[in-house]
């Protein structure tokens, strides 16, 4: 009997086991398909992720590349951020084609002025030249002389209006390029010397010691309109003694100083020099118009550059151009 209920015991215990063993095998195999489909579903979103982002990213590129065209899309698969995207980027497309459209507008009507002022103003400047060779009475020959500096005047005017409006607008870009300063100034100084001869001033020029340093990035047609106006205008403004330009390097810059011996800028006045169309009542017997030193800071401005001035009133002013290296 001992031995029967030995061997029931082992068999029980043998069941048991194996009873223990599949809730095992069991337990495994359902870890084993959680983490398979936890896998598989991390896949596909990653999947559908990577889809997505590829989207904006198309759609990025062809609002950038003006070939955006808006498509039908899934919304199993494609998020409503897309939909709204692509409503953005098609209205941004269309404001960038207004934008360039208006800007052809622009450059249409300034081209327009410009050619249509340019043939009468030219004719009034000859026509009294003319008038003032032939005119006999000094009356009359101060009257046509009168004539000849208010056209000369406008068509400055409309000439400076013209260069602001296609900078302003975009149309003409300044492109700054590596090259010699002390040219720049040097060429610069050559053109308004006899300018400045003419009113009994000298005019300096002072290098520096190394060529080598006098090297910075600027547009030389543009960037010599800017310092050209500015010496024009130290001409302009002085009446005794002369104007002196320097060029001195800096680590990040190189400068461009201009100097004169002339009436000088009262404290006041000194921030709003640079407006357009700005002009002190002090200068109002002097011709003008208040475009020249607005029209300088906006090119080197555009250059990454910038312009500063220090003056006391009756003893001179000074004017540093700062062109980066």
């Amino acid at each position: 009997m001992s031995g029967n209920n030995d061997e029931k015991s082992t068999f029980k215990r043998l069941i048991g086991m194996r009873v223990k063993n599949t809730g095992g095998i069991k337990m495994i195999y359902i870890s084993c398909m959680v983490m398979v489909c936890s896998i598989v579903i991390v896949l596909i979103y990653r999947h559908q992720t990577v889809k997505t982002f590829e989207g904006l990213n198309s759609m990025i590129d062809g609002i950038l590349e003006n070939t955006f065209d808006e498509k039908v899309f899934d919304e199993s698969r494609f998020s409503a951020l897309e939909s709204k995207l692509a409503h953005y980027l098609l209205a941004s497309q269309v404001s960038s084609r207004n934008v360039v459209q208006e800007r052809e507008k622009i450059k249409g009507l300034i081209t327009d002025i410009s050619h249509q002022t340019r043939t009468p103003i030219s004719n009034i400047l000859l026509y009294s030249e003319m008038l003032m060779e032939d005119s006999q009475r000094d009356e009359d020959r101060q009257n046509l002389e009168a004539l000849h500096q208010q056209a000369e005047k406008l068509n400055f005017l409309i000439a400076s209006l013209v260069k602001l409006s296609r900078l302003e607008s975009g149309i003409i870009t300044v492109k700054a390029v590596r090259g010699n300063v002390w040219e720049l100034a040097s060429e610069i100084c050559s053109q308004y010397e006899p300018l400045a001869e003419q009113k009994g001033l000298y005019m300096h020029f002072i290098q520096s010691n190394d060529d080598n340093d006098c090297m910075a990035k600027y547009d030389k047609k543009w960037t010599m309109e800017a310092v050209g106006n500015i010496v024009d205008n130290a001409i302009k403004y002085t009446d005794r003694g002369g104007i002196t330009v320097a060029v001195k390097p800096y680590e990040m810059f190189c400068c461009i100083e201009i100097s004169d011996t002339g009436i000088g800028i009262p404290e006041e006045e000194a921030t709003l020099i640079f407006k357009r169309f700005y002009r002190s009542q002090s200068v109002s017997r002097i011709q003008g118009v208040g475009v020249g030193l607005y029209l300088a800071r906006e090119i080197i401005s555009a250059g990454n550059g910038y312009i500063k001035v220090q003056s006391k009133l009756g003893e001179g002013t000074k004017f540093f151009v700062y062109l980066p290296r």
